[in-house]
């Protein structure tokens, strides 16, 4: 069973001229299962963050507009009302953002900040809810968990914030984990650690996870599929096995090609994808990636490609590119 199912999001905001619309997110649609692991991965601009405020309706206070499906757990998330989002957020969906400093109220203890939405929605007292987040505190792996509850933010190192972060979003056992960039700020080791922890989280509570990052190596060991967005578009996806071993869109490819290697000779520089992404307000005709792509031809400016199954790939396996086929790179570990 599905547990989140978006089809065709669209996603456009108000513009600087009278009646103008920028399009951030352009028919988006893919599925997640439960307790299935979905990457989703491009460069900063690319949609990613837009589509998932989208999916949790965070977006409508600053004008934007939404349409499309978006369907969490059997229900059209788009019908409801802003009373009956926030009662979905949390208890169905859970977010962890990608900067806990500024997440988290700098004012207000630890304890006090986990404690709050477990008092106002689940019927804690304030001792039960203290017996909670330390349970969760436990459980994301932060010691003294007690005493962490006394402690305000800025007493705690990055990625003791970040372990809190994630203990708030699964306090209220959601069915639905969305991580934004949540190894950002954090030094490697940490980053490590942090998407260990969310990995093991998510197969001990049998949580479907959403991880929203602009590096493959984040997702390449704790998703189980790969969506890759560039101009608002989703532009290709796959398993994560598939996708390693034959990326079918350039954009992909250049991706992997940016991702540092232990095999590269000392003093080699990383190939950089050259220019920047598209603005809204200037989108390119045809193929989002034309303007960047070595390997562009005259039909890419022709309309926007449609997101199909090319030769030969296993069934799944979608790419929105007119003239490629996935190539084999030797292997997901290459």
């Amino acid at each position: 069973m599905n547990v989140l199912d978006v089809a065709h999001l669209e996603v456009t905001h108000p513009g600087h001229g009278h009646d103008s619309w920028l399009t951030t997110v352009r028919d988006v649609s893919f599925r997640v299962a439960a307790g299935e692991s979905l990457g989703v991965v491009g460069e900063s601009g690319s949609g990613k963050s837009q589509t998932m405020l989208a999916v949790l309706g965070m977006l409508g206070r600053g004008g934007a507009r939404v349409s499309g499906r978006v369907e969490f757990d059997g229900t059209d998330l788009t019908a409801l009302s802003q009373k009956q989002l926030r009662a979905v957020r949390g208890s169905g969906i859970g977010l962890v953002s990608q900067d806990a400093l500024s997440a988290l109220n700098p004012a207000m203890t630890i304890g006090k900040q986990m404690a709050e939405p477990l008092i106002r929605y689940d019927g804690h007292n304030r001792r039960s809810a203290a017996d909670r987040c330390t349970e969760l505190l436990q459980l994301v792996g932060i010691p003294a968990a007690r005493e962490r509850l006394r402690a305000y933010p800025h007493q705690l190192s990055g990625g003791m914030r970040q372990r809190v972060l994630i203990a708030m979003a699964i306090s209220r056992e959601p069915k639905l984990l969305i991580a934004d960039e949540p190894t950002t700020a954090l030094d490697v080791s940490i980053q490590s650690q942090v998407l260990r922890l969310i990995d093991r989280l998510r197969r001990e509570l049998d949580m479907a996870l959403v991880l929203i990052t602009h590096d493959l190596g984040v997702v390449a060991g704790v998703t189980d599929r790969i969506a890759v967005m560039y101009g608002g578009m989703i532009v290709e996806t796959a398993s994560t096995a598939e996708l390693f071993d034959a990326p079918g869109h350039p954009y992909t490819r250049a991706l992997m090609q940016s991702v540092p290697r232990m095999d590269r000779k000392p003093g080699d520089r990383l190939p950089a994808i050259p220019g920047l992404p598209p603005h809204p307000s200037a989108p390119p005709p045809g193929c989002a990636f034309q303007p960047r792509c070595a390997l562009a031809r005259s039909e890419c400016g022709d309309g926007v490609p449609v997101l199909a199954q090319p030769e030969p790939v296993r069934a799944g396996h979608l790419v929105r590119c007119p003239v490629n086929v996935p190539v084999p790179t030797g292997g997901a570990g290459s």
